[in-house]
């Protein structure tokens, strides 16, 4: 009971101090309140986009990955090197892969191009047109909402039908079932079987104005010659992603004729390494920021310091008679520590707020994804806190060593 009134003491003197003197407590603090409200939404930024990315852009599917003309690259001399030496990917890879591959649950092909699609007098211009394999449509994050995906008779037959995304839906036909009827697609007709789930936009982008139709009628329509596919290839489950990725890899080295020590001429792609790519440019932010932050927390705590040096020269008086009447040394110094360290937290707790209501402003109001993650929140608030603490170490040991008797005949 005793530590909890030591405890209840201080903190209520240091709210009764911020109170007593609210625009110093304001300057005071502002460093501490500038330096969270940052970092907060700094982090909240990062986190949203990356839970985006990963929702959005970086989901092949379900235990999917991709085979396509080149890996990830990030420098340019070995992007001109892949350039010269990694082929094209093409239909001979396609059905040699699905061929041989034992380990995958499905194997599909798609191949991308844009085209300007009409109905009526209604046209859109650079409308991203996909021919797939039926196979896709079940490993795909895109799935229809009325109607069906491209089927194997499709295929077959290499009949001129169409999946359209919902954007192609609401602007060719705003008032009427799509079903059924006929868009021009770069001047061939197409008839509709199915109308997609949508999706949304990245960064403003829709990601539902797009046609699929048979991978072979896109071939016979479109100049593939210079074109390269790609191969989407469905693992079993999570466990057997390494080992289908390594079968696929030794099928294609072998199929490309490469030496044991040759690099891959090809590249295979998976979400984990989509994801690790933007998480190295988002990890090289949170770093420049964490340095801004750092300044900010280090002038907020130096006027922390000061603040409650100036306190301590203001309250000499107070010390001389809490001393007179048995506080002991370390009785001051808890005092005037957790002092500033609760002046810091109310200041992390303002900075913390202020980043909160502005994160939900910007995701409400604009398309820029942010999520506020609670264990920033929390880490926030400790380095605040620990912050105050640290800087009101050397005013608090000023206090505590006080005489009793030169403290009582300070002025008032």
């Amino acid at each position: 009971m005793k530590s909890r009134l030591n405890l209840r003491e201080p903190i209520s003197v240091a709210l009764g101090t911020l109170w007593e003197h609210k625009l110093r407590s304001f300057l005071m603090l502002l460093g501490i309140i500038l330096s969270v409200s940052t970092l907060i939404l700094v982090v909240s930024l990062i986190s949203g986009v990356n839970l985006y990315i990963a929702d959005r852009v970086a989901n092949l599917g379900s235990n999917v990955f991709l085979i396509a003309q080149f890996p990830i690259i990030t420098d340019v001399t070995d992007q001109v090197k892949a350039a010269r030496r990694n082929k094209l990917i093409t239909w001979d890879d396609y059905e040699y892969l699905r061929t041989n591959l034992k380990l995958p649950e499905r194997v599909g092909v798609e191949v991308r191009d844009l085209a300007r699609v009409r109905y009526g007098n209604k046209t859109l211009e650079d409308c991203s047109v996909r021919g797939v394999s039926s196979t896709i449509g079940e490993m795909d994050v895109e799935e229809p909402a009325e109607g069906r995906y491209i089927s194997d008779d499709d295929e077959l037959h290499r009949s001129n039908v169409a999946m359209i995304g919902s954007d192609v839906a609401a602007k060719l036909f705003p008032n009427v079932d799509p079903l059924g009827r006929e868009i021009m697609v770069d001047g061939k007709p197409y008839q509709i079987v199915g109308v997609a789930k949508s999706i949304g936009t990245v960064f403003g982008q829709s990601q539902d104005e797009y046609v699929y139709i048979p991978v072979e009628v896109f071939l016979k329509v479109y100049d593939v010659a210079d074109r390269s596919l790609t191969i989407n290839i469905q693992a079993r489950g999570p466990d057997w992603m390494a080992r289908t990725e390594d079968e696929a890899r030794m099928l294609m080295r072998a199929r490309r004729h490469l030496a044991p020590n040759e690099k891959d001429a090809f590249g295979i792609l998976n979400s984990a390494a989509l994801l690790d790519l933007w998480n190295q440019l988002t990890g090289s932010i949170a770093a420049a920021m964490v340095g801004i932050v750092s300044v900010f927390l280090v002038i907020g705590g130096v006027v922390i310091m000061n603040v409650m040096l100036a306190s301590v020269t203001e309250r000499t008086r107070e010390i001389g008679v809490r001393k007179a009447i048995g506080a002991r040394h370390r009785d001051i110094l808890l005092q005037f520590l957790l002092e500033a360290g609760v002046m810091a937290a109310i200041g992390g707790t303002i900075g913390v707020t202020i980043a909160y209501g502005l994160a939900s402003l910007v995701g409400a109001t604009t398309s820029v994804p942010m999520h506020v993650p609670l264990t920033a929140v929390l880490i926030a608030l400790g380095v605040s806190t620990g912050v105050g603490l640290f800087f009101g170490i050397y005013p608090a040991r000023k206090a505590a060593k006080l005489s009793p008797i030169e403290a009582l005949r300070a002025e008032v």
